[in-house]
């Protein structure tokens, strides 16, 4: 093996030609479009292509060692770890959706910004150094160790499966997405295609196939994060820095969403909008009576266009709509109502992108004060707990290692998070100034596109031909992906973005997944049931339990069970309320103990999957029971302080930790300390 200096000068170079060479492959489809290279190729090219790298990787990395299948031999370089973490952190959430929540929520989007790069502060100062010093594979490892046994570390392995599979989910969801539109496949389909490159890498050889497939795929993302939006800004500013001129472009959209809100078609469009609202609000207050009347009056259009001899389209769409009305009055009512919130969501005016909390009432400011906070809290603390990343500080050669990789991970996660909000206003230019206002016979080729997976929707209220705003309807996870081709530029860089998203939900999904069948094959069936099985036994098993977690995850991902954002979100909610509390204080304070650690974890993730039960649209049809106001993708606002009060509380009505578990503490923290495990 070379020296530690020599492997990283080995790494380095590699990685130059590999960098290199990604940038021919992407110049050379150029020049091939412009000659003639159609789209479809283009995209399978992209999306094939960077697979067969990635599961090349994975096959030249595979290992039966167990060290090395698990912390990939702790001896990755703090650079290289760095970018590891940064493409396993930097999700389909961060790629596909951040620009798109900048781009809906403007200010109040910069919650994410905020929250994921303080959590990072987090973890440089409370986390990653002792838990590479703490050495062991799991954070389930940790929990077991310092809280005396297996009762913590199974409420620790519970907590890792949920957090990662809720995640894993997200990730599997923006594969199927991407490669549906790219590729042109069913969603379903391509959610398995993904799912291959995926297990080729994790499969053969764990975290060491983990770790440089991750550095191959920051490598991509990165590339495929700036191209367009580097283009957009030179097209609009004639500058290519766009974190440093899109102020310029917020200054005249600030202009032209002034001049939306007084249009008069706009202002048609939301009062009709409005009236809508009102319509739905009568039908559920009348149901089920309303739910019957709807009923007869669609079996009357159909039979009237039947009699009548009616198109084949109307009476496949009085068919179509008949067949979609609600069964029952609950579900009519759950239907009904999210109607409503979307129809009174058209109604209101077009926010000020660069005004902070921007609601008309006094209330709704504090409102939207407080999520704002809260969010920022959740995901700071949430980032400073998730397993799969604090997982990776394991891999360093040592603690300075891994500090320093926390600084490097920071870097490289910064380039993609200022350039964020210069996307998402450049993409809201180009909708505003060039989409919005245009006739609904001529729309532009990615409308339909797009509309096709369900991902943008038109509808001419007011029947003018025109398309006004409130007409409009666009999912957050498609800003990104589409931007290229809202811009109008070649189509191999949508083909680049669309390759950088699945770089991005690929490298995490890697991550989760290894987490998942980890926590279940050494925290589970080694540490729990057969302390005695043998290396290969485990792998084994961990391999096993890798194929099952990500059929499931497939499986559950094909239901498309809400958009990315809000799935990463509950993910980073279930993390900080389960771990952090038990981790910091567990480090921190000798006092913690076994009884205080379990009561903490179950009361806090309790109660932040209680408050997520009570408060979100999917369970209610719409957000009811909320505590101050604080929507479900914060929820872990509450379950955290309450994991840290149950944790003291309770501690201190129980006996304290042994000597022996109090000695670990000091060994995580104090250099030069020895080794109580060792003994």
């Amino acid at each position: 093996m070379p020296s530690n200096s020599g492997f990283t000068r080995q790494l380095r170079r590699y990685y130059s030609w590999y960098t290199g060479g990604f940038i021919v492959f992407v110049l050379l489809l150029a020049v091939g479009e412009h000659l003639g290279l159609s789209h479809r190729v283009i995209g399978h090219l992209f999306l094939f292509a960077t697979i067969a790298i990635y599961a090349g990787i994975g096959v030249m990395s595979r290992t039966a060692d167990v060290s090395e299948y698990y912390v990939a031999g702790r001896r990755v370089p703090a650079i290289f770890n760095g970018m590891a973490t940064a493409a396993d952190w930097m999700s389909a959430a961060s790629f596909i959706g951040l620009a798109g929540t900048l781009y809906f929520s403007g200010f109040e989007g910069l919650a994410f910004v905020t929250g994921w790069t303080g959590g990072y502060v987090l973890v440089a100062l409370l986390l990653a150094p002792y838990l590479r010093r703490f050495g062991q594979y799991t954070i389930p490892d940790f929990l077991g160790a310092r809280y005396e046994g297996n009762v913590a570390r199974i409420v620790g392995l519970a907590a890792t499966i949920l957090a990662s599979f809720v995640y894993v989910v997200a990730q599997i969801y923006g594969v199927g997405l991407i490669a549906s539109r790219f590729v042109g496949v069913e969603f379903e389909i391509g959610l398995f295609v993904g799912l291959a490159g995926i297990l080729v890498c994790s499969f053969l050889g764990g975290m060491r196939a983990v770790t440089w497939t991750q550095v191959a795929q920051y490598v991509i993302l990165i590339i495929a994060y700036l191209t367009p939006v580097v283009i957009l800004s030179y097209k609009i500013t004639g500058v290519p820095v766009p974190q440093i001129v899109y102020g310029k472009v917020l200054k005249s959209l600030g202009e032209k969403e002034q001049a939306l809100r007084n249009d008069p078609l706009e202002i048609e469009v939301r009062s009709q909008y409005r009236a809508l609202a009102k319509a739905y609000q009568r039908k559920i207050e009348h149901l089920p009576q309303s739910l019957e009347a709807e009923r007869r009056i669609l079996n009357a259009r159909l039979d009237e266009l039947r009699l009548g001899n009616g198109s084949a389209r109307d009476v496949a769409h009085a068919e179509r709509a008949l067949r979609d009305l609600p069964r029952t009055p609950d579900e009519a009512r759950t239907q009904w109502r999210a109607a409503q919130d979307e129809a009174l969501e058209r109604s209101l005016p077009p926010p000020f992108h660069a005004q902070a909390f921007a609601a008309d009432t006094p209330e709704g400011r504090d409102a939207a004060r407080r999520n704002f906070l809260a969010l920022v809290f959740v995901l700071m603390v949430g980032t400073a707990a998730l397993p799969h990343l604090l997982m990776r500080y394991y891999t360093t050669p040592g603690v300075a290692e891994a500090r320093r990789s926390v600084l490097w991970s920071l870097g490289f996660i910064t380039l993609l998070f200022i350039t964020a909000p210069a996307y998402a206003v450049f993409a809201k230019w180009e909708v505003y100034s060039k989409l919005v206002g245009s006739s609904i016979a001529f729309l532009p080729d990615w409308v339909a596109s797009w509309g096709k997976v369900g991902m943008v929707s038109i509808s001419d209220l007011n029947g003018d031909g025109i398309l006004q705003l409130a007409e409009l309807k666009l999912n957050t996870d498609v800003i990104v992906l589409a931007t290229p081709e809202i811009a109008g530029l070649p189509y191999v860089v949508t083909g680049l973005v669309a390759a950088g998203g699945l770089a991005a939900a690929l490298s995490t999904a890697d991550g989760l997944l290894l987490t998942i069948s980890n926590a279940l094959s050494h925290d589970f069936y080694f540490k729990v049931i057969n302390p005695q099985a043998t290396t290969q036994r485990r792998l084994v098993i961990s391999k096993s339990q890798l194929l099952l977690v990500a059929a499931v995850a497939a499986w559950v991902a094909s239901l498309r069970p809400d958009n990315i954002l809000f799935m990463v979100g509950l993910a980073f909610s279930i993390a900080a309320s389960a771990f952090f509390p038990a981790l910091v204080l567990g480090i921190f304070w000798k006092r913690a103990n076994k009884w205080g650690a379990v009561a903490g974890m179950i009361s806090g993730l309790g109660i932040t999957l209680y408050y997520v039960g009570q408060t979100h649209p999917f369970f209610h049809g719409a957000m009811t029971h909320a505590w101050f106001g604080i929507e479900p993708i914060s929820a872990g606002v509450f379950g955290v302080p309450l994991g840290f009060v149950v944790v003291i509380v309770v501690s201190l009505l129980t006996p304290p930790p042994p000597p022996e578990v109090q000695a670990l503490v000091d060994f995580v923290r104090y250099p030069g300390m020895p080794d109580p495990m060792s003994r």
